[in-house]
């Protein structure tokens, strides 16, 4: 029966794999994870696209919804109604609380922060005025969360949820983008909350040994054709120094 059947996921390293880990840590659901060698290709090939056709992870295959769901808000919303509301609330001001501020991780803090994290990686010398842009709203988006976290104990409001699951793997890149901890300090009073909360430890498990292993290997074999599939470079496009992804 569907019941008995665990989830499967298929992602790597990435945060928005680790939302959806901490997601069904929370919810104490067996579930198997995958691993997809994204810098080399694995999610072009045609079993991966037949699960996902924009080739991204992660992709949560679950028996009871019947076909492969893509979009890691989107699985996080069907994961809290799968389970009858568990970190979302049924209707009302809260329940669009939380969806406004998953709506603001999933269209801002992702994006933004995703591309400081590809200009810090692979930007040539001549690409400052592109990471002064993203840093920039790097910047807003750690101050808007720290704001938002002065008079409220979590995103949303007064309660853990999806809103909280979503940003918190992202908001770790905060010293790695420049910022101090310091000048952040109710981001990083909710950061360690979270840190705390067993789910967090299960996922970091799941995501160590033989997973940790295969994806190393994964990451140092890449080819330079294979990072330029990967992150969409063209021939017309300046060349891109990769070796710190496989290094």
């Amino acid at each position: 029966m569907a019941e008995d059947q665990p989830l499967i996921v298929y992602g790597m390293h990435s945060p928005n794999v680790r939302k959806v880990l901490i997601m069904l840590e929370e919810l104490e659901l067996p579930y198997e994870l995958r691993h997809v060698g994204v810098f080399k290709g694995e999610q072009f090939t045609p079993e991966f696209l037949a699960l996902n056709p924009l080739a991204k992870v992660p992709v949560l295959v679950d028996p009871k919804l019947g076909e492969p769901l893509a979009e890691s808000g989107a699985i996080l919303f069907w994961l809290a109604e799968r389970s009858g509301g568990a970190f979302l609330p049924p209707q009302g001001p809260a329940r669009y609380a939380v969806m406004q501020w998953l709506m603001v991780q999933m269209a801002n803090i992702g994006p933004m922060f995703g591309q400081l994290n590809h200009f810090q990686l692979v930007a040539q010398d001549g690409e400052a005025y592109a990471r002064g842009r993203y840093a920039a709203q790097a910047e807003r988006l750690y101050r808007l969360l720290d704001d938002r976290l002065a008079d409220h104990e979590w995103l949303a409001g007064e309660a853990y949820s999806i809103a909280d699951i979503a940003t918190h793997p992202w908001a770790h890149y905060l010293e790695q983008h420049g910022f101090d901890a310091a000048q952040h300090p109710h981001l990083a009073r909710w950061r360690k909350a979270i840190d705390a909360r067993p789910a967090i430890a299960r996922v970091k498990e799941r995501l160590a040994g033989d997973f940790l292993v295969i994806a190393n290997a994964m990451r140092r074999s890449a080819t330079t054709s294979d990072l330029d599939r990967f992150f969409g470079r063209t021939e017309t496009m300046p060349p891109a120094d990769y070796s710190a992804i496989t290094g």
